[in-house]
Formats: C-alpha cells, structure tokens, sequence
C-alpha cells in the first residue's frame, strides 16, 4: 500500500508551476514522496535542530536585504525549515497521513513565497501573479488533499476529495485566466473573456 501510495504522490507532484514561480519551486527542499523509510526519533531530533540552525543562519542573510527582496528571503527561509520538519515528521511517523501533512506544508509556503515575489509588480501584471500563485497552490494542494482522504477515509471520500481538488483547481485557473483579460480593452477584452468563459464552461 506504502509503495503504491509514494508513487502516485510522485507522479501526483510532477505537474509544472508557473513560469513566474519557478524560483520558489526549484529552490524548496525535496517532495516527501521520498520519505518512505520510518526514521526513529533521534534522527527527528537531529533534523529539527538542523531546521532551525538553517533557519537561523538564513534569516541572517536576509537581514542584510532591503524592501521585497527582504521579504522573500525570509518566506523562503520560513518554508525551508517548515518543510524540513514536516518531511522529518513524515520520516519519522511514516504514515499516509504525516506524508500528506508534509505536502500541504510545502504547497502552503511555496505560495507564501509566491505572493511575496508578486509584490515587486504593479498592476494587471501584479493580480495576474497573485492568481496565478493562487492557481499553482490550488494544484499543489490536490495530492495533498486526496492523500489525507486515502489515510483517513473511505473510497468515497477518496472520490470527493479527488472532485473538490478539480473543482478547485480548475476555479482558480479560470481566475487567472481571467484577470488577463483585463490588460485588454475593446473587442480584444471581450473575445478574451468570451475565450476563457468557454474554456471553462462558464
């Protein structure tokens, strides 16, 4: 169960952030679908410490940057000792549940760290980023979303978890798709929005 679980989480989190947050995507700490042996509480310990070490040292650094870049530093700083300890815990427990736990901690900073990068924008192209990191946390979300149902519930939990991420997942992208017409104005406004309405069903 264990094994089928880890590779439908790794298949699950190998879906493309957008462009605009790739920063925040490839500079997080390792996905928890590689957590899969149970580690005994001293390495738990021993990881923590590390964690917080890390973090110290990070914020440091940050102390010496000003306006957003301050800003971003230190939401990066906070995800990567919250990731950190939540794949420990993961490691540590080695449970469906702690692996999902894990998972949502990671999506939940890594759109931390998104908004925080769309603060250096202004305008249309700053909404746009907030939807779009609204849109990638949504998908993040979704492995995360079934992988607790699939720890703690029936099949059909499973099921409604699975259509509540889509359902989810798919309002958020239409936002974002949405918000872009709004750089535009006349005819071309118009037919991007009739465009995005029946790309969605809308």
């Amino acid at each position: 169960m264990m094994k089928k679980w880890l590779t439908a989480a790794v298949c699950s989190m190998m879906v493309a952030a957008p462009a605009g947050f790739a920063l925040a995507q490839t500079t997080a700490p390792a996905t928890t679908a590689h957590t899969a042996a149970t580690g005994t509480r001293a390495d738990y310990d021993a990881a923590v410490k590390q964690a917080d070490a890390d973090y110290k040292a990070a914020t440091a650094k940050c102390d010496g940057m000003k306006d957003n870049a301050k800003d971003v530093c230190k939401a990066e700083a906070k995800r990567d000792r919250d990731v950190a300890k939540a794949q420990a815990e993961a490691r540590r427990d080695g449970t469906q549940k702690s692996m999902a736990k894990a998972e949502k901690t990671k999506a939940d900073r890594d759109y931390d760290v998104a908004k925080e990068m769309c603060d250096d924008k202004k305008g249309n192209d700053k909404d746009v980023c907030k939807k779009d990191a609204k849109a990638a946390h949504e998908k993040a979300l979704t492995a995360a979303k079934v992988d607790k149902a699939a720890a703690t519930g029936s099949r059909a939990d499973v099921a409604e978890a699975r259509a509540d991420a889509k359902k989810d997942t798919m309002d958020a992208a239409y936002k974002a798709d949405k918000e872009r017409c709004d750089a535009m104005s006349g005819e071309s406004k118009d037919k991007c929005q009739a465009d995005v309405k029946a790309k969605y069903g809308k």
